[in-house]
């Protein structure tokens, strides 16, 4: 969030002392894995099955690791959960022999609907092969699917009310920002350097360079504030980071693969930067320009990366692609 007298006003809590989410402008954060914990192992124990083998019950829930949250972002909810889930079962076949197993699922995210799930069933290695682990993969394994299916669509139920407050007036307008001087350059100028992979030197090394473009489905100052909002980059990277967005503010993401500085930074227009990634030579960066330019409902970004290590042309291309831009429109929908 932004500090006192600092980007743009519509981000700062002011005139509440209650710090209210005013027009839901703040990106609020809902913890919901205890709920997720008790409502999976609910719906899991509910799970039954019957066949000509015998009867199949899970009947608790061995492991359960994972997290889970509810985000709001300009009245836009955004859900991330994942879980590794084992569960145990017991059979009982027609001539009354018990039998003991587990269910285990690998991958329930936000990022797999209930079809995508990866779901195993097994026995327990002290008891005799049975037709019953056959009853459970094959009308076991959808009862499970399908409780983890509901699962998904209360935590997007339930916990959905109250993330989006009422507003009656809408958001205030923002106050026409302070124009300075652009210090980033121009589509024009990135146009003109040098073409993508065209190598020149810097000191001793070779380099090349990259340009990029892309559209979202945004408006450029949403799209802006993805790029040095702390919290923003931690949800489409998916792991910490630390972003201080202001001149001469360092940021390091993707477990400090990324690291670099702000050089320039032109609210809503521009970012240039000083970008490295781990692997490149020693104190070696690239100079990375980032143009938004409003599309009309949309915005097209423009992407000019400088002074990439000759080599590294391949890797740094599909990482900005899938650690940046694929990223961030899979995560906030743009």
């Amino acid at each position: 969030m932004a500090k006192w007298g600092e980007g743009d006003p519509r981000w700062i809590v002011e005139e509440r002392a209650d710090a209210t989410n005013v027009n839901n402008w703040h990106w609020t954060e809902r913890n919901v894995t205890s709920w997720s914990e008790e409502r999976l192992k609910a719906l899991l124990q509910e799970v039954r099955v019957e066949g000509s083998e015998g009867v199949c019950q899970v009947t608790d829930v061995s492991k359960l690791e994972g997290e889970a949250c509810i985000n709001n972002r300009k009245g836009k909810l955004f859900y991330f959960f994942e879980w590794v889930i084992r569960a145990n079962w017991t059979g009982t076949s027609k001539t009354g022999v018990k039998y003991r197993g587990t269910v285990d699922v690998a991958n329930l995210s936000d990022e797999n609907d209930a079809d995508d799930l990866d779901i195993s069933v097994a026995l327990c290695a002290d008891h005799p092969p049975t037709p019953l682990v056959q009853l459970m993969k094959t009308k076991g394994i959808p009862e499970v699917r399908r409780a983890l299916d509901q699962y998904m669509k209360q935590l997007k139920t339930e916990f959905s009310q109250g993330m989006i407050l009422p507003s009656a007036n809408g958001p205030k307008s923002a106050p026409a920002p302070v124009q300075s001087k652009p210090q980033v350059q121009s589509k024009t100028q990135i146009s003109s350097a040098p073409s993508p992979g065209a190598p020149c030197s810097v000191g001793k090394a070779s380099t090349t360079n990259i340009q990029l473009k892309e559209t979202f489905s945004t408006t450029p100052d949403e799209l802006y504030a993805t790029f040095i909002s702390q919290d923003f980059v931690q949800i489409f990277t998916r792991s910490p980071a630390q972003v201080d967005a202001q001149s001469g503010g360092q940021f390091q993401l993707l477990d400090g693969a990324v690291s670099g500085k702000f050089v320039h930074l032109v609210p809503d227009k521009g970012i240039e930067m000083k970008w490295r990634f781990r692997s490149w030579p020693k104190d070696h960066f690239a100079t990375v320009i980032l143009l938004f330019e409003d599309g009309g409902g949309e915005t097209h970004l423009y992407v000019d990366i400088q002074g990439v290590p000759s080599g590294s042309e391949d890797s740094t291309r599909e990482g900005w692609n899938r650690f940046y831009l694929q990223a961030i429109k899979q995560t906030f929908g743009y």
